[in-house]
């Protein structure tokens, strides 16, 4: 069993039979067509409010974009510095707003916080020679698997606003923290100061299903043209919708997060019962980061379960990322190799 990441599941049946139908006839290209209107009318529904969305396939894609709509080329975007748009995006984010800078800082749990982007803010001038303040981007769930509360996204939000900023929320795992909070997707989003959300799909079970959701609508008005000119408008655009419409049905994206979210919390319970076992962050998604003995390391390594460790090939600090398609067995199994 991979426990490397999310990515190595594969996808829910729901949405390959989905893609089947979707398969079958014809349809308009680049949006034109049924599926993606039912899509963005489902969109309004869940977030309440009238949205406007572009759906593309990968989370970088999401990112980039949407970050072009709330920068220019000499902007400032401040985010965590262990965040997926600092650390793991090749430049992306900096590239599609030619040249936008990324401000990174330092937060405990891996979440960005209210004091140190009020101090960070309260440090910048309107000098000719400096980047300028323009948005935040917040991971909600974070790099580290920790979740912002609502009252954390909130005050972040009136901290944008009060010094004219906009704000950013990379969610590739948007639905694993909306299973913790308990809250509705409004809530967690534009009623906390939200302008645009990247909805990801992909790791809770999708094909290759990301969405670029703006709550801001004039935000929005140059997006569309901006997808294209990076090449992420799809001609059959249909597929992209077909998984999405098959993601929201019966509420499959809440199944399927809340089961990865279920098997982290198993698999962490048990782990924590080996002596020498320390969790690094508290487990609030379904990603665990816990230091194991190097003997229960090796037995796993051995027995063939696929897991990073960490901070080097040698570390005893590894991440462990559950999905939708978690075993109970394969959480057992691991739990008892590692205790040998």
């Amino acid at each position: 069993m991979n426990f490397a990441s999310d990515n190595t599941a594969g996808v829910s049946p729901e949405i390959i039979e989905a893609l089947a139908r979707a398969n079958d006839g014809a349809a308009m290209p680049y949006g034109d067509d049924v599926v993606t209107d039912k899509v963005q009318a489902r969109f309004n529904e869940i977030f309440e409010c009238d949205t406007t969305t572009f759906l593309v396939a990968t989370g970088t894609a999401a990112n980039a974009i949407a970050l072009t709509a709330l920068s220019p080329s000499y902007g400032s975007i401040y985010c965590h510095r262990d965040s997926h748009i600092n650390c793991d995006e090749c430049g992306a984010p900096e590239f599609y707003t030619g040249g936008a800078k990324l401000v990174t800082l330092p937060g405990a749990h891996g979440k960005l916080h209210h004091g140190e982007l009020d101090t960070a803010l309260a440090a910048t001038s309107d000098s000719i020679h400096h980047t300028q303040p323009a948005a935040i981007s917040l991971s909600q769930a974070s790099e580290a698997g920790t979740i912002y509360g609502l009252g954390e996204i909130r005050q972040i939000g009136e901290l944008a606003k009060e010094n004219g900023l906009y704000v950013h929320m990379d969610g590739a795992r948007f639905t694993n923290a909306l299973i913790t909070l308990g809250c509705s997707p409004a809530e967690m989003t534009w009623k906390s100061g939200i302008d645009v959300l990247s909805f990801g799909a992909t790791k809770n079970g999708a094909m290759c299903a990301e969405a670029i959701i703006f709550f801001n609508k004039d935000l929005a008005k140059e997006a569309g043209y901006k997808r294209k000119r990076g090449g992420h408008l799809f001609s059959k655009m249909r597929y992209l919708a077909a998984q999405w419409d098959a993601y929201l049905d019966n509420d499959l994206w809440l199944k399927n997060a809340r089961h990865a979210n279920d098997m982290a919390q198993k698999l962490q319970e048990g782990l924590q019962t080996i002596p020498g076992a320390e969790l690094y962050y508290s487990v609030e998604a379904n990603e665990i980061f816990i230091t194991l003995p190097e003997a229960s390391l090796q037995r796993l390594e051995q027995a063939g379960y696929g897991f990073y460790r960490w901070l080097d090939p040698h570390s005893p600090l590894i991440r462990l990322v559950t999905n939708f398609n978690t075993k109970e067995e394969d959480v057992d199994g691991f739990i008892k190799t590692a205790k040998g």
